[in-house]
Order: structure tokens, then C-alpha cells, then sequence
């Protein structure tokens, strides 16, 4: 069972979740205070080498991830007008909680 705390950094309040014996940061909780804010993640997730590690965890942790439509995102990350979002990640590859891991 995942346990959860809190960390407050700079006045942001930034959400941990213990698992398996790991802690996993929120992104989402650390560019929240940002101005540039979900701009800063969809910046980051619509790069390649972003995609390439997020398909790596999702093939070791998730049984129903949809490698094939993967394959075809991977073909098209890397060119300028690509973009992806969190939601069409999500959605496309049938990812599961998307979880950063945090050193401690």
C-alpha cells in the first residue's frame, strides 16, 4: 500500500508517495508555482529521450501498455511541431500513474 506525505519547498507544497520501498515526487506539485507552470511539463514530456524513459517504465511496470502506438510516437517525437500532453500519453499508450522517482 502506497503512503504518502508532504514536503513544502519554497512555499510550494509538493506531494511524496512511498511505494515498494521508493519515493515517487509529483512533478505536477513542483512546476505548480512556476508561472510557466503545465507549460514546463508538456514541454517535457513532448521530448524524445522524455518519451523514450517514460515507454521504458511503463513496459516494465505496466502489463496493458500499448507498445505498438508507442513505437508510432516515437517516430513522430523529436520534430518540431510535435506535442504531447499528459492526457494523450495517457490516453494513446494506456499509461499508467505516471510516477518520478525521488533520490533520497
Amino acid at each position: 500500500m502506497a503512503k504518502s506525505r508532504i514536503l513544502n519547498v519554497n512555499q510550494a507544497t509538493i506531494s511524496v508517495i512511498y511505494q515498494n520501498e521508493t519515493d515517487y515526487i509529483s512533478l505536477t506539485d513542483m512546476t505548480a508555482s512556476f508561472r510557466e507552470g503545465s507549460g514546463l511539463i508538456g514541454k517535457w514530456i513532448s521530448n524524445k529521450n522524455t518519451l523514450e524513459y517514460l515507454g521504458v517504465w511503463e513496459k516494465i511496470k505496466n502489463l496493458d501498455f500499448n507498445y505498438p502506438e508507442f513505437g508510432v510516437i516515437g517516430q513522430e517525437a523529436g520534430v518540431n511541431r510535435f506535442i504531447m500532453s499528459v492526457g494523450q500519453w495517457i490516453e494513446r499508450t494506456q499509461a499508467i500513474r505516471t510516477l518520478i522517482k525521488f533520490s533520497r
